[in-house]
């Protein structure tokens, strides 16, 4: 399976980097099947920190990686999932259960809709209804060095930044 990781370079040796926020998974290498998720991500982060936007192709043993390892996939963004993502982006979760996991991305537009149920502006049911109704882009998070042993850097490319 093809995966891709947005950047402000080239990350031919992923690695495992603890954040100066808290992520939807944990700590860990994030990765999407999604090139245009990748693209997105690595001009974000490229306005963020300056250098070259890049994203960077590998490829990544899934179903091994299913077989040997402990990974949680969520498919949808069910109460499962919210409830995990609310306990990480609330700091009350590490990523030492699971080798890897995977599933939907809270971005910033879905991050609204957290910020309006933690306010109390609307009902967990409310909130997960609006989020089955958004385009959610995916997302692996490799969350220890054993689980970055599944992928293979392939290439990189930069990514062009529209005026």
């Amino acid at each position: 399976m093809l995966i891709y990781h947005g950047s402000y370079m080239e990350v031919n040796n992923p690695e495992i980097r603890k954040p100066n926020r808290n992520h939807d998974f944990g700590v860990g290498f994030y990765a999407t099947t999604n090139e245009e998720q990748a693209v997105k991500y690595s001009k974000i982060v490229y306005n963020r920190m300056g250098g070259i936007p890049t994203i960077s192709r590998y490829e990544f043993d899934y179903e091994k990686a299913k077989k040997d390892l402990k990974v949680k996939i969520f498919y949808l963004p069910d109460e499962e999932w919210f409830d995990f993502v609310c306990d990480k982006r609330m700091g009350k979760y590490n990523s030492e259960e699971y080798d890897i996991i995977y599933g939907p991305v809270a971005n910033d537009q879905v991050y609204l809709c957290f910020i309006g149920f933690l306010a109390g502006t609307s009902t967990r049911e409310e909130t997960i209804k609006k989020l089955n109704n958004n385009r959610l882009y995916n997302q692996f998070n490799f969350c220890n060095e054993t689980a970055l042993t599944y992928i293979k850097f392939i290439s990189s490319k930069e990514v062009v930044i529209d005026d």
